[in-house]
Parts: structure tokens; sequence; C-alpha cells
């Protein structure tokens, strides 16, 4: 358990460089599978999930170099074709190994995923669309087996624009035979990430960002180079520590149309947000109104960076109505901000927050990454100190949380 102290009210100023996208670049090692050879990814973050991820990438035979922040993976001619539970428990992006090995191999075994425990995120859209593409699939023991002779394009309609079911059955349908559609696809940038590498592997598919996902399979691929895109929730965290705390806080690089949506917000709420290229600045005197929020897939506003507004929230002038429609667990840490003296009241997936003048330091605990966010977020704007204990939450998302905090004037540090 790792513990950090924050004595909060202290104005933030100054220039906070921007990670690679955490939801692109495990999809992009998963995808590296599907061809032998030396692919490449550069810009990628230092966080526990890459390095569950290279773990199992290991354990499938893969080859890894992890030097600054590029990735050299040397994929086999053999690989393995088992995704053990060890690993998979750790993290839910484990299951996108699954379509590059079917595609690939014919067959793959997988461990049930693990990962944060904010609610219900069942794979039943991943392994219907594996059945329609041909597979056969049983569950056994924990595990999740699919086998099929020869993967063969469809047009599957997903029930929910479920981002990592898109992803894992573009993969898979990369390697089929004729073409497949996705319909009602996850339009997340994450997703043309993945739309992107793979072109460069030599696959054909096009209308990523789109809702409609056309595949026309191809035989074999062949390794890749790439630069993996900002990552938009990292940018928006940091974009309402500038705002909680005060000051002017620089994020860059970032693409700015990627958090279009918490900029409108952050306008609203009457925080100066100014935009510039691959840069975003916010002004902020640490005095804002409330504003309402409601969680939706893409370009809705993103689940991801629910909590930290709610932190924001608890210091706003008026209340707020915030409302989560991805997730069923995404609150586990109000309780933590009422210790810091929030006013909030949970009703379903809704939350009413009624702004306080002050937030006082207390000791908290991070029940999952983004509540983790948001509990360091409000120890920022709270007066006092504040302990946060962490048992490797934040690793798993934020490459170097605690230096990037220091840097624009952050009082943060880690207790011995």
């Amino acid at each position: 358990m790792r513990r950090i102290r924050i004595n909060g009210r202290r104005q933030l100023k100054g220039l906070i460089p921007i990670s690679g996208a955490k939801n692109a670049v495990l999809k992009l090692m998963a995808a590296a599978l599907m061809a032998p050879g030396e692919s490449v990814i550069h810009n990628v973050p230092h966080i526990q999930d890459v390095f569950t991820m290279v773990d199992l990438l290991k354990t499938l035979g893969v080859g890894v170099q992890f030097e600054e922040n590029t990735l050299r993976l040397a994929v086999g001619e053999q690989i393995g074709e088992e995704a053990p539970h060890e690993l998979v428990r750790k993290m839910r992006a484990s299951i996108q190994v699954m379509g590059p090995l079917l595609g690939r191999l014919g067959r793959v075994r997988v461990s049930l995923p693990g990962g944060c425990a904010i609610g219900e995120r069942p794979i039943d859209f991943h392994l219907k669309g594996f059945k329609q593409l041909g597979a056969q699939i049983r569950e056994e023991h924990g595990y999740i087996y699919a086998e099929v002779k020869e993967l063969r394009g469809v047009d599957i309609q997903l029930d929910y624009p479920s981002v990592g079911a898109t992803e894992n059955l573009m993969m898979a349908a990369a390697l089929a035979k004729g073409t497949t559609q996705i319909r009602n696809a996850a339009r997340e940038p994450e997703i043309i990430e993945v739309q992107n590498f793979l072109n460069q592997m030599g696959a054909r598919i096009r209308g990523a960002g789109t809702d409609v996902i056309r595949i026309d399979g191809v035989e074999t691929l062949h390794p890749a180079e790439h630069t993996v895109i900002p990552d938009r929730i990292e940018a928006g965290t940091y974009m309402v520590a500038g705002a909680i705390a005060g000051g002017e806080v620089t994020l860059q690089p970032v693409i700015p149309q990627h958090v279009s949506s918490l900029i409108a917000k952050l306008e609203e709420a009457g925080i100066e947000v100014s935009v510039e290229d691959d840069k975003i600045t916010v002004y902020s005197t640490g005095s804002y109104r409330a504003v309402n929020f409601q969680s939706l897939p893409y370009p809705g506003f993103p689940t991801d960076l629910l909590p930290q507004v709610m932190a924001m929230m608890t210091l706003a002038k008026g209340t707020s109505v915030i409302r989560e429609t991805v997730y069923t667990n995404r609150y586990k840490h109000v309780s933590e901000l009422r210790r810091m003296g929030a006013n909030i009241i949970l009703a379903d997936r809704s939350a009413v927050v009624q702004g306080v003048s002050a937030l006082s330091g207390a000791e908290v605990v991070v029940p999952d990454l983004r509540a983790g966010a948001a509990l360091v977020l409000a120890g920022l704007g709270a007066h006092g100190t504040t302990i946060v204990e962490d048992d490797g939450h934040l690793d798993r998302g934020y490459d170097n949380l605690v230096g990037k905090l220091q840097g624009v004037g952050a009082e943060i540090g880690f207790l011995e």
C-alpha cells in the first residue's frame, strides 16, 4: 500500500506533458500478435497495465524490449494460445488477445478477465461476435475456449457500442475470409488507432470513428510501426486538477477534439480554457459554478472522467446532478469524498452534489483507478493535509502522476 501526502490549496502553474493513450497502446500490443516479426510502438506510457500486458505477451512467446517510451515486440512464427488467470485477473484489457489469437491460430484459451471492480462489464458482446464469425466457444473452470477452422465475414450488430468488443472483433475479422461489417460500433478515438495500426499491418479496414466499420479480410498481416496518440483521460484529469486547484495549467501534447465534451463543461462552469493546435491551457481562480454531467459513449462525456468532475463539483457554487449510464458501480469513491466534507446524495446511478465552501484533508483509500484520481484532485482542493492510500490502482493508468503534479507546483509526495 503506497501513501500519497497532499497539502492542498496550492495554485498550479506550468506545463504537464501528456503520455500515450493507455486504452490505445494495450490494444495495439495485442494486435501485434497477428503477424510474425518485429512491431514497434512509440509513445508508450510507463504504467502498470502496460507492464502486465508485457508479461502476458511474454507468456505467449513474444520477445519484448521496452526502452524509454518505445516497445519492440518480436513475435515468432509459433506463439502460445493461452492467457493465464494470474495475469488476466489483473487487467480486463487482457481479453483483447482473444481476437488476434483466434484470427491467427484459430484457437485461444483465455481466463475470464479482471481489472477495476466498477460494475458489470460483460464480455458477452465479444463472444457473441466471435460465434457469428464462426467460432465455437465454451466456458470451463473459469476459462473461455474458442476454436474455429476458418473465420468467415458476417454482419455483426452490437447490442451496445462496446469499445473492447468493437476492437476485438475488428482484429479477428481482419484475418477472416470475406467481409465483416460491425454496426453500432464504438466511436472512441482509440478505435481509430486500432484501425490505423491494423491497416499499417496490411489489413483492409475503414469506418472507424463512425458507427459502421467494414473489414475486408486478408490472408496474412505483417509487422508495423506506430506512434500512439496522447491519452485523453490523462489530459482531462489534469484539466480538472487545474480547475480545482486554481492557477494556469497547460497540457501538451493533446488532441483537443478528444476532450471537447470536457472543455464545454469547464467553460459552462465558468472556467477559462484556451485551445491551440496540440495544447490546452486551463485558467482558474478555483471558484466556479455547478453544472450537470452524464456519461455517454464517445463523443459524449467519458465515464472515465466522471469521478474527477464529481470531485470538482464538491467545491462548486450550487448543486450538480451527475448520472452514470455506462457502469453500475462508478461511485465507490463517494464515501471517501464524504470523509473530506463533501455533500453527496446517491440515488441509483445518479449523484446529487451540493457544493460546499471547503473540503478538509483526511485519510482516504483508493477503490479503483479513476476514483483514485478523483481523491487526489480533491486533496489538491482541500484545506490541510490529505493522505491517499493506494494499492497500485493509480499506477495502472497514470504515468508519473505525483511527479507531474509536483512539476506544476502541487505539494504532493510519497510517504515512506
